[in-house]
């Protein structure tokens, strides 16, 4: 019985090979897919980890700062920072742009980053928010003009970035540090970052100075300084996005959050909390179109893999009426066939794996390959070989000999 299906594979190797590679390509669709829906998730969940944070928080009945827009004045901190069972807390900002080289380095590096710009505090590598997982370089020191960035964006210790208005010198890199959408990240220092973030445009200034100096409530000739005053509030920010904390070894994350909610009047989140909101709400549109996708592309391929076996049998049906004519048992021509259908499994299942392996690094987003999925991915390819060969074997076995010999 064996012989037989291998003598058969043997006489069309060229055939069944190539057969084998082109559902492979498919299975190697249908794993990156499912790997991109992973790579989104993980992106979520990294973020999180990457922030060092064991709570958020945020502007008063908002969900930011990822999900949404949140304001907080800077100063808060030091309220924050004393509620009980507060071990750190660290004011950050983010805002996502394109972050583009300096004009004599596009020789080097021509190409826009879309990154999350990450504002912290220079000099305290320790709190939470500060990039981790340094491959090159140093943290921050400067209270200016210096840039962490991760290796995504393709910038390298010593090259020069432009945000806004400033040029930024990168002094350090990182690794695996993305937003929930998979941007890498550029860590600069916490006033540049607010800066950046409310800045205007000199025209959009020069108009609000117009504007405030008409308005007579502000430029009074009894009150020297007061017009001075209002236009520098208008053009300098003190606020940030969100203060991360950390807690106290031991402690419920919930039973520290409380007191802050109750007494500060802001809105606190747990990593629970937080991750709820990206994995749940941020990313959820998304990841249900690439599951729709994915279980499209499913069926897609069940059905092709079952027309590909039914018409790999039909092809040889002379050979199959032949060798019911000379006696063969029903069992050992269905057998043959079953060991073929597991056969092509197997060989697409190989080339679609590797396939996923090596373009996998290739695409812009995170795709995470995990050995579950390739585990369950090789259990339906052969599951759907399987019952494809059944329908194949029950048109074999109702062939009649004499019509198919003609």
């Amino acid at each position: 019985m064996i012989s037989l299906a291998a003598r058969d594979i043997r006489h069309n190797w060229a055939k069944f090979l190539l057969t084998g590679i082109g559902l492979g390509l498919l299975i190697g669709v249908t794993l990156t897919m499912a790997g991109v829906f992973r790579g989104m998730v993980d992106d979520a969940q990294a973020l999180l980890e990457n922030s060092g944070a064991d709570l958020w928080v945020v502007q008063k009945d908002t969900q930011g700062p990822y999900a949404e827009s949140s304001s907080l004045k800077d100063d808060i901190l030091r309220g924050v920072a004393g509620m009980p069972g507060v071990s750190q807390a660290a004011n950050i900002t983010y805002f996502t742009m394109q972050v583009s080289p300096l004009k004599a380095q596009w020789a080097q590096n021509e190409q826009e980053t879309r990154s999350m710009v990450v504002g912290i505090e220079p000099g305290m590598p320790l709190l939470p928010g500060q990039p981790t997982h340094l491959v090159d370089g140093r943290h921050l020191n400067q209270s200016h003009y210096e840039a962490v960035v991760d290796l995504k964006t393709g910038f390298r210790v010593g090259d020069q970035l432009q945000i806004r208005r400033h040029v930024y010198r990168v002094v350090g890199v990182t690794q695996r540090m993305v937003s929930s959408g998979g941007d890498p990240m550029v860590f600069i220092p916490l006033k540049d970052a607010q800066e950046a973030q409310f800045l205007k445009d000199n025209d959009a200034i020069v108009n609000d100075r117009l504007r405030t100096s008409l308005n007579p409530s502000f430029n009074r000739p009894s009150v020297p300084g007061l017009l001075e005053s209002v236009q520098n509030l208008q053009t300098s920010s003190r606020n940030v996005n969100a203060i991360l904390v950390r807690i106290a070894p031991g402690l419920d994350p919930h039973s520290v959050a409380e007191p802050i909610r109750r007494w500060k009047h802001l809105t606190v989140y747990t990593r629970a909390d937080m991750e709820e909101i990206l994995v749940k709400k941020l990313i959820a549109t998304s990841a249900k179109q690439i599951g729709m996708f994915l279980v499209i592309l499913a069926v897609v391929s069940a059905a092709i893999v079952a027309f590909i076996i039914y018409t790999m049998t039909l092809g040889k049906i002379r050979e199959i009426a032949v060798l019911k004519l000379i006696g063969t048992q029903n069992l050992t021509i269905a057998w043959m066939i079953l060991q073929q259908a597991l056969g092509l499994g197997v060989i697409g299942f190989v080339v679609g794996k590797i396939s996923a392996t090596i373009w996998a690094p290739i695409f812009p987003k995170f795709v995470l390959l995990l050995n579950q999925d390739a585990v369950l991915g090789f259990a339906l390819t052969m599951l759907i070989c399987a019952l494809a060969s059944t329908l194949a074997i029950r048109a074999a076995l109702s062939v009649d000999p004499a019509q198919a010999i003609g």
